[in-house]
């Protein structure tokens, strides 16, 4: 049994203390948040903050990739524990088994502490990885989704992103179209005590534990070595050269960083038990917080979710809401775009009833130049991967979850939501240049036939697929695997 392990508490010495106290002041009982969409500001926001980091920080994350700005993140974090600031990274075991080598060496360093979300039990082989699931699919297919940046419990950055470089703006050649919301005030708080539940829950581990011969010494020298050789490649990318040359990310430097303060607000995480429980609709603590906000929608509501599988009961409540009235929009990936040719075909299974409700419907398109890696169940990434919704041009919701069976019965999630028409109308703004022709086709139904368009072309079947991806997404409305989707 591991001793119980809590945040380091919110301080008075550290620059990120002096930079955020009085603001909290300025604003009694309320929290500053600001939608990051772009690429580079998601990076440089996490970068900045670790950088002048005095007491901790904690990072939760689903993937960490080891490309430029994966690397970059290690070693701004290594950097920070040389200091003595405590780091502590929650990573979910099923990509990160992959790189367990040198997450094994950041854990050998006397300041940070790595431990895995629900681990199999082999540390490396694709061999043994498929035995490992076949002998234990059921506990095995539930994965921690959450994404979590925190500083000094003074500032956390939380929303869809993992770490690497197409969540960054920084792949050559597909990035997503994400969110994040970063925020300061008690909200911080909360999002430290969802951490604290997870870094302490029955199924975490800590790597010490699970591979106790790679963290050694030598082995993190070897890893310093590695990430000082990446980080010198690193200052000499494209990427680093836009960032050096990118007017908001000199803004953020130099302080220009407007937030927008609420009182009305709640950070809402399933608990981290929910991996050990047969999978319900009722384990998810995030579907309880949403259903009644779109229930209890008064005009409209607005849905970005790359994964849109609404199940027959959502897509009943959402007609219902559509028919009576309520202006409903939603944006998802198209099956050119989807890196799952399955979920889009369960999607599919629902497309037709939303529509005839009067339901609005949008698929983005393929980035341009984009070679996104295809598959049945996922690998290379989509170009869609915000997660959020707007209702009544008052609330808004940002965070891991899609909305289909998978967020809501097998993995763990989080989100925020936040009482703003402020914030609410740059989401719907989100929504509106994405939803655009140029990156979007609208879906209308007519005669009972689906087109689609961009209002220069219109198709009649899913645009730009190919045949074998439109049997993938067929193949998935005949087999029995939506609740996986």
């Amino acid at each position: 049994m591991m001793p119980v392990a809590t945040a380091v508490p919110a301080g008075v010495g550290a620059e990120l203390d002096r930079l955020i106290a009085t603001q909290e002041e300025s604003h009694p009982g309320a929290s500053g948040f600001r939608l990051v969409s772009d690429g580079p500001e998601g990076f440089a926001i996490r970068a900045m903050a670790s950088r002048i980091a005095g007491r901790s920080i904690d990072v939760q994350t689903y993937i960490w990739n080891g490309d430029t700005t994966g690397l970059a993140l290690a070693s701004i974090l290594l950097a920070a524990a040389d200091r003595g600031v405590k780091v502590r990274l929650l990573v979910d075991d099923m990509d990160a088994r992959a790189k367990n080598d040198g997450l094994a060496a950041l854990d050998a360093h006397p300041d940070i502490e790595v431990r895995m979300f629900n681990p199999l039990p082999s540390r490396s082989g694709t061999m043994a990885f498929f035995i490992d699931f076949l002998g234990d699919a059921k506990r095995l297919n539930h994965r921690m989704h959450n994404k979590t940046w925190i500083v000094d419990n003074r500032i956390a950055v939380v929303g869809g992103r993992n770490l690497g470089d197409e969540y960054f703006g920084a792949d050559t050649e597909v990035n997503f179209v994400d969110l994040d919301f970063a925020m300061v005030g008690p909200v911080v708080r909360d999002a430290s005590a969802s951490f604290d539940r997870y870094w302490n829950s029955e199924v975490v581990y800590p790597i010490s534990v699970l591979s106790a011969e790679n963290v050694s010494p030598e082995a993190l020298e070897q890893l310093r070595g590695k990430l000082a050789v990446a980080m010198e490649e690193a200052k000499k990318s494209r990427y680093a050269e836009a960032l050096r040359r990118d007017d908001a990310i000199a803004r953020l430097v130099g302080g220009d960083w407007p937030m927008t303060w609420t009182s009305t607000y709640r950070f809402i995480a399933d608990d981290p038990s929910k991996a050990t429980r047969d999978p319900d609709p009722k384990n998810s603590h995030v579907l309880a917080a949403i259903v009644p906000l779109l229930r209890d929608a008064q005009k409209d509501m607005t849905i970005i979710s790359p994964y849109f599988v609404p199940g027959k009961d959502g897509t009943a409540n959402l007609a219902r809401s559509a028919q009576a009235g309520k202006g409903i929009r939603i944006l998802t990936n198209s099956l050119a775009a989807n890196d799952v040719a399955m979920v889009y075909g369960a999607y599919e299974q629902y497309r037709e009833k939303l529509l005839e409700s009067g339901v609005q419907l949008w698929e983005l398109k393929p980035l341009p130049g984009s070679k996104t890696t295809y598959s049945m169940f996922g690998s290379g990434g989509s170009s869609l991967h915000t997660k959020g919704l707007s209702v009544d041009e008052e609330t808004l919701v940002v965070g891991s979850y899609n909305l289909d069976a998978r967020s809501t019965e097998l993995n763990t999630e989080q989100v925020v939501m936040v009482g703003s028409p402020e914030l609410a109308r740059q989401f719907m703004g989100i929504f509106d240049q994405q939803a655009s022709g140029e990156r979007s086709w609208k879906v209308t139904l007519s005669d009972g036939h689906t087109s689609w368009t961009d209002g220069m072309k219109t198709y009649d079947s899913a645009p730009e697929a190919s045949a074998g991806r439109k049997f993938q997404a067929w193949l998935a409305g005949v087999l029995p695997i939506e609740a996986q989707l």
